[in-house]
């Protein structure tokens, strides 16, 4: 997949197919619009394209109300790395600015879409609307598509709602800490990629060693607090573990400074400390406790280790 960070460094777009759209959880909805753009992209010799903004659009518009509260799904990063693997062929990250933001339906279409991208067809899902107050939609890019040469679709309503899912019900099965429930609404499993560093020396001393989990983006969603079963891939290995949130992040606490996420990873490597790691979430096992003592703790790490062993292969 390529990835263009400027609108001005993109070229060599065969025969583009496009779509535009934040696309944060890219769930089973998005990769219905996904698998449409790369069959049609097929079907005409061409790429498909996805065009995002990048800060969230009410992140800059919405300061102070709907963008402070606002938690994404999916970091940058993590978002990119399930559109790869989700086979897009282009993806145009464009930096959203208040400026940006007065750009009108028609010039997105004409100055982004036709010369940067040299759109041959733009699919937008059903009520889909773009450029400065929302005035851009399928009708407009209909009216306008014969005139400019290009061909317009719209991904029907049934399409996506037969998936039964959004973005936002993703959101709140996981603020829920619902994981499964999520999962199955994104149609793989919810993941947080993020630095490993040294863990906690209580944790060490009983025999059970952790790492904590550095995420770099504070819009990033994290559960509640509770133990989950965990699984992560680290320089193509494959581990198990149980992970621990603390502190957690809520809806009504979007910044929590004392989050802290702890994981204990099975057959653990000392190598791992310092690198970066994909963690999918498979449930969650357990709220946190309060312990009298050491002996206490560890037996119940032990019992949710033993579990998780039963739970994950």
């Amino acid at each position: 997949m390529k990835i263009f960070r400027n609108i001005d460094d993109i070229k060599g777009i065969k025969n583009a197919v496009v779509t535009t759209g934040s696309f944060d959880g890219v769930h089973v909805g998005h990769k219905v619009i996904i698998n449409r753009l790369r069959k049609l992209a097929r079907m005409i010799g061409g790429e498909s394209v996805l065009i995002t903004f990048h800060p969230h659009p009410r992140r800059v518009l919405y300061p102070e109300t709907e963008g402070k509260e606002l938690l994404l799904i999916n970091s940058q990063r993590e978002k990119i790395e399930l559109l790869r693997k989700a086979g897009l062929d282009n993806l145009v990250i464009i930096n959203f600015t208040k400026e940006f933001a007065q750009t009108t339906s028609l010039d997105f279409v004409k100055k982004i879409l036709l010369e940067k991208v040299n759109a041959k067809k733009i699919i937008v899902g059903f009520n889909h609307y773009f450029g400065h107050n929302k005035e851009g939609n399928y009708n407009s890019l209909h009216d306008l598509a014969g005139e400019y040469g290009f061909e317009v679709e719209e991904i029907p309503e049934q399409d996506i709602q037969n998936e039964s899912v959004s973005s936002t019900k993703i959101r709140k099965a996981l603020l829920e800490g619902d994981i499964q429930r999520a999962n199955a609404y994104l149609d793989h499993q919810y993941i947080i990629i993020g630095e490993l560093t040294h863990g906690s020396e209580v944790c060490k001393n009983l025999g059970l060693p952790t790492m904590s989990v550095f995420i770099d983006e504070d819009i990033k969603l994290v559960p509640p607090q509770g133990v989950y079963a965990v699984s992560l891939i680290c320089e193509n290995d494959y581990f198990r573990g149980m992970l621990n949130i603390r502190n957690a992040r809520t809806h009504y606490q979007p910044h929590h400074p004392d989050t802290c996420i702890d994981m204990h990873v099975f057959d653990f490597e000392k190598h791992l400390v310092g690198k970066t790691a994909t963690i999918f979430f498979h449930k969650k096992i357990r709220e946190v406790k309060s312990f009298s003592n050491q002996d206490e703790m560890k037996n119940q790490l032990i019992m949710d280790r033993n579990m998780i062993d039963e739970l994950i292969y």
